[in-house]
């Protein structure tokens, strides 16, 4: 008998170990802060503790269940968030130094445009997806998600304007230890800064 429940029980560990390398391979290797062994899934209830899972209320999204994350100084996040607070600052050319290229160029060749006399090329709020906007609606719906996968970056801004939803993609590379703009998609208007021809 004893010899059975043996056998049993390391037939539920080596299960345990095989479940374990499958979630690794589904869902990626575990971050790289994380405890050896830890394969970045949520534990699983205890023995005879089963709970079903709540259902989300209508219209619920994973950003409304936590309260936002503190933005670190410096993170692209940091980077991204005074372009909101202030409109128009993408194009300030004293802003410069926060973008590298393909961005820079194009910000750089709308300049040389505009003091040419010959016109605007580039929307004054594109961080406002070129919306016209209330910015006490824009401070209320703005979310921020941040993505960084080694010297690249990525910050989804998603906020609503007059019943509108738009959605942004601000574009990262890591220089010298600093996170630099390198473009600006709008999700919902489909443009990129890079693509501007400022001729």
């Amino acid at each position: 008998m004893a010899h059975r429940r043996l056998l049993a029980l390391s037939g539920v560990c080596l299960l345990a170990a095989l479940s374990g390398a499958a979630a690794q391979s589904l869902l990626g290797a575990p971050p790289a802060d994380a405890a050896p062994g830890d394969s970045g899934a949520p534990p699983a209830n205890a023995p005879g503790t089963g709970v079903e899972p709540a259902t989300p209320p209508v219209g619920w999204s994973p950003a409304e269940a936590a309260p936002a994350a503190p933005i670190q100084p410096g993170s692209p996040t940091a980077v991204v968030r005074p372009f909101y607070d202030q409109v128009g600052l993408e194009i300030d050319p004293a802003e410069r130094s926060h973008f590298i290229d393909p961005a820079k160029t194009v910000l750089d060749k709308s300049d040389a445009l505009r003091k040419s006399g010959q016109g605007e090329c580039l929307d004054p709020n594109m961080a406002l997806d070129n919306a016209d906007y209330d910015k006490a609606e824009i401070d209320k719906s703005l979310k921020t998600l941040e993505a960084i996968n080694g010297d690249q970056a990525k910050v989804i801004v998603a906020f609503v304007i007059s019943g509108n939803p738009h959605r942004l993609e601000w574009k990262f590379k890591r220089v010298d230890g600093d996170w630099k703009i390198s473009d600006l998609l709008s999700v919902t208007g489909e443009w990129a800064l890079s693509q501007y021809q400022c001729e």
